[in-house]
């Protein structure tokens, strides 16, 4: 019986998802021995040609050379998981997508004819078909290890379909928003993070994307309420996940 292989492939990111998966450590080493890593270069610079059996891929299509990678190995995989706000969202660069890139180009460098990108950052399921996506900025290391296990295993991944809230109340935090009048984005966020920030006495501010029904028209005064201008409340929701955020606000 073949070992299944794994490819980890980037594109327009900062490596933190990436880093997820190297800061798994023993668990790393247990997940080696179940997979052959065919491709990993934040890890290795060996190379194995394809096809794959599952690939992760982190980050944002932001060039044509990149729309042109992320078909290639969407034909090389068996099953494809992007991972990340950038992979799933296209990321703090797609705040770039409601300005004139043009512009941009001809600001930040001084012979702009010479770069080659499109003129937004989008999520490679916005090229391609994509079979499961992990959500976060940076994606949490426990959803990661669950669903490349259930993969394996050829089980369907257990992705959470609740949000912040929810896991507030599973484990007995109070409710910053209501109980503090701090703001908070967790009734629209989607869970996975085990509600990080609310533990630790500070607002969700959305960094796992929209929740599948999330209720933004609700949420919104309430933020007003305790003190958001809606200069803020435009920025709350224009940070990791932008065109997520701006679409589900936009449909309402």
């Amino acid at each position: 019986m073949s070992v299944p292989s794994l490819a980890v492939w980037k594109f327009a990111s900062c490596d933190g998802c990436q880093l997820t998966l190297l800061d798994c450590e023993d668990e790393l080493l247990t997940l080696a021995g179940e997979v052959r890593i065919a491709t990993f270069l934040e890890a290795s610079s060996a190379f194995t040609g394809g096809p794959y059996d599952i690939s992760l891929v982190e980050g944002s299509i932001t060039t044509p050379a990149d729309e042109r990678r992320i078909r290639e190995i969407r034909e090389q995989s068996k099953i494809l998981v992007t991972i990340g706000a950038c992979a799933t969202a296209g990321g703090i660069q797609a705040l770039r997508n409601m300005s004139d890139i043009d512009e941009y180009l001809s600001v930040v460098y001084a012979q702009p004819g010479y770069i080659e990108t499109l003129a937004t950052s989008t999520p490679p399921a916005a090229h391609v078909r994509v079979d499961y996506q992990l959500q976060g900025c940076p994606i949490d290391r426990g959803q990661l290890l669950d669903t490349l296990a259930a993969l394996l295993i050829g089980r369907k991944p257990r992705l959470p379909a609740k949000t912040v809230c929810a896991e507030c109340k599973l484990r007995g935090i109070t409710c910053v928003l209501v109980a503090e009048s701090i703001p908070c984005l967790g009734p629209v966020t989607h869970a996975g993070c085990g509600a990080l920030c609310p533990s630790c006495h500070r607002g969700c501010y959305g960094c796992f994307g929209p929740a599948a029904t999330p209720n933004s028209a609700a949420l919104i005064p309430l933020l007003r309420r305790d003190g958001m201008t809606d200069g803020e409340v435009d920025r709350v929701f224009s940070t990791f996940n932008v065109t997520r955020f701006d679409a589900e606000r936009n449909d309402r």
